[in-house]
């Protein structure tokens, strides 16, 4: 998920931000068969020994496509404060990463690259399933940037309040990308849209007089990523598929709140079906299929490169609000660079993550390069989020997602279980949307299913 678009060359296949698009199914593939095995060899020896020299080592690290080529560019600089520290960085892509993180953890650490570039939903699984796997970077000095990020990624890094697992990188937040001169056409301020339930008598209007469809989903749930929209309503209302303490909550008010809406807008005909996923998205979005694409901070740019003859037509804002007068922002996925507990160069690790994810000439550099949208609070200091976009009719788009940055946002507890939770849910989701299935029940049979495949507790 992007650079202008995204990282791979082929328009075919997604790009690298496919953390929450992809992960749910590459996160199943690459944990599964590991439940007996994924304690032994790491605990015991990972993190023995000395941390190493903080200014010097010979260091790998391991990331995709276009973070990959930023964290190469940053070495030269780099180098210039540390000379004594050499950097290799490999693009192991996205999702060929997953699998080989979790390969060399499940090993005790044997061949893992000594800094780690790892997606939201993958890292409290591995922190999990291989304690001590990756390293706590308290000691190392991590805790002096607990305030530095944005709100709630401290909480997913350091969930315990005392052990880091690794450090935030972009922070993408909710999105409410759409055509505004559909909304035109149809008589309807999408700018004075308070909540979701306005929004779908919007809908009605613009469907009746434009004939497109307020919004479109992956109906049979085709690719992992077929709740993405779910999942934002959820967050939104400050909840998830699982809480703070790790209970199931697929069955919460908030998450029959958010299905009944999916179920009211597609009993209305306003949901297009996306089945096949990104090529289906991509030809909505050269077709006008679709008014509105409820998607994170980063698909402004694939916007732009794919759809460039429409530029002026598009505007974004933060979504409605699920309730009158809630929330309006929600970090809906991050990344985050953590240092391997088996690496011999932990310092000199840390030393590279710390200069990459701390200074805000570093992620103002990545970001002019690959558009990534940074944790770094700070770096938003720059003009470049300040800029108007001609592509947005002049708005200024960073200061649209900053502001949901800065807006109280409560940590997000993915849990191991995260790629089960996600496959229940899509299932649920295309009871809903196919078969005319009542929210409630789909729900509570999924939250059902979810407390005994992983033994967890139920919240409710």
């Amino acid at each position: 998920m992007t650079d202008t678009t995204r990282d791979d060359a082929d328009s075919s296949t997604p790009g690298r931000r496919s953390v929450l698009r992809m992960g749910g199914g590459a996160l199943a593939a690459a944990f599964g068969g590991l439940a007996l095995t994924a304690c032994s060899g790491t605990g015991a020896t990972a993190g023995a020994g000395s941390e190493g020299d903080p200014d010097k080592g010979r260091i790998t690290v391991w990331s995709w496509q276009g973070p990959a080529a930023e964290l190469k560019a940053l070495i030269t600089e780099f180098n210039k404060a540390y000379p004594g520290i050499q950097v290799t960085v490999e693009d192991i892509g996205n999702p060929a990463i997953w699998e080989k993180i979790t390969a060399g953890l499940a090993a005790g650490g044997q061949g893992l690259a000594d800094v780690l570039h790892i997606g939201v939903d993958y890292l409290p699984g591995y922190v999990e399933r291989f304690p001590g796997g990756l390293a706590d970077l308290a000691p190392l000095g991590a805790t002096a940037h607990k305030d530095a990020f944005a709100a709630g990624l401290w909480g997913t890094v350091c969930p315990d309040g005392k052990r880091v697992n690794a450090l935030p990188w972009e922070a993408n937040s909710g999105g409410f990308y759409y055509r505004a001169d559909l909304f035109e056409k149809a008589g309807v301020d999408a700018g004075a849209l308070q909540t979701w339930d306005e929004t779908i008598e919007a809908g009605k209007v613009l469907k009746a007089k434009t004939g497109a469809h307020l919004l479109g989903l992956d109906k049979p749930a085709s690719q992992p990523d077929a709740a993405n929209f779910f999942q934002l309503l959820l967050q939104l209302q400050g909840a998830f598929y699982f809480d703070l303490e790790g209970r199931v909550t697929l069955d919460s008010p908030e998450a029959v709140k958010a299905m009944t809406l999916i179920k009211t807008m597609n009993d209305a005909g306003l949901v297009s079906d996306l089945s096949g996923g990104w090529n289906a998205l991509m030809s909505s979005l050269k077709k006008g299929t679709n008014a509105v694409v409820p998607w994170p901070t980063w698909f402004g740019g694939v916007i732009e490169e794919q759809v460039p003859e429409e530029s002026g037509r598009w505007k974004v804002r933060l979504p409605p609000a699920v309730r009158r007068g809630g929330p309006t922002a929600a970090t809906v996925n991050s990344t985050h660079l953590a240092v391997a507990g088996s690496s011999e160069h932990r310092a000199a690790a840390w030393t590279f993550v710390e200069y990459a994810l701390t200074r805000p000439a570093s992620q103002v550099r990545i970001y002019r390069g690959k558009g990534i949208a940074p944790a770094l609070m700070k770096a938003y200091d720059d003009a470049v989020f300040h800029e108007p976009s001609a592509y947005f009719g002049g708005q200024k788009k960073g200061e649209v997602f900053l502001g949901a940055l800065k807006a109280p946002s409560p940590p997000v507890n993915y849990t191991a279980d995260y790629a089960r939770a996600l496959k229940l849910v899509t299932d649920a989701q295309s009871k809903v949307l196919l078969k005319g299935a009542d929210p409630a029940a789909v729900l509570r049979d999924a939250a059902a299913e979810l407390v005994r495949q992983t033994r967890r507790k139920a919240a409710r």
